[in-house]
């Protein structure tokens, strides 16, 4: 029975560190939230900051991509119908 011991230990020890990570992501998502209404209070649009972060997230050659298809796709959408 001593290995369904060790593996009870290990179950628990990562189930323990889930739920230490699981009770960091909370705190870092309230972080998060913190910031974003202080971006509001400064007068910013949240929504429009929020974009400009996802696309920050993306590298140069990605970003031009996807406001080139942003770009594109509006065109599209503003031409008269035929």
């Amino acid at each position: 029975m001593e290995g369904s011991d060790d593996a009870a230990e290990k179950l628990q020890s990562f189930l323990g560190r889930i739920q230490r990570l699981d009770e960091e992501i909370k705190g870092l998502n309230q972080d998060k939230r913190d910031v974003y209404a202080e971006v509001k209070t400064c007068g910013f649009d949240v929504r429009a900051f929020k974009q400009v972060v996802r696309l920050m997230d993306l590298d140069s050659n990605e970003r031009l991509e996807h406001q080139t298809l942003i770009e594109t796709y509006v065109h599209a959408l503003e031409a008269p119908a035929r």
